[in-house]
């Protein structure tokens, strides 16, 4: 038993997309952060059609904020019930210039800059075409994090 490493955790990402599967996983990610006496990030995906949106001028950005801070604020809720200290942002899930930048790779991207030590993501069965952005990201997540991730 001594030859184990110890399992330390400062920072847990959280990414989450609006839906209520998003919301337990930000659950989860507090209720790890608070056994390990650590932080969650919380990063919003923003999906395909709110992006093209955007970019068209067919989407209201303010509209798109009143949405992910009315989230932060509910889920920030539970991280001060617990307290655990939650930090925000906002990113977008895709990009029409960019080919390769996709949620699965903003997931990842974001895990570094944050230094995450662990990633608490929702993962349904995707049978809807209309599945969640972070529901089509998990697979992605899953095979490439190096950290250590928590699929619920």
């Amino acid at each position: 038993m001594d030859d184990i490493a110890q399992f330390s955790v400062d920072t847990v990402l959280a990414p989450v997309d609006g839906s209520d599967e998003s919301a337990t996983a930000v659950e989860y990610a507090v209720s790890i952060a608070d056994r390990h006496d650590a932080d969650v990030h919380a990063l919003f995906v923003l999906g395909r059609g709110v992006v093209r949106g955007l970019d068209a001028g067919t989407v209201d950005e303010d509209d798109v904020a009143q949405k992910t801070q009315g989230f932060f604020d509910d889920v920030g809720s539970i991280a001060d019930d617990q307290g655990v200290t939650l930090t925000t942002s906002v990113d977008d899930g895709f990009s029409q210039t960019r080919k390769a930048r996709h949620p699965g790779n903003v997931v990842l991207n974001t895990a570094d800059e944050v230094d995450a030590d662990f990633i608490v993501l929702p993962r349904e069965p995707v049978t809807e075409p209309s599945a969640e952005v972070l529901e089509k990201a998990a697979e992605y997540v899953l095979s490439y994090a190096s950290q250590p991730v928590l699929s619920v």
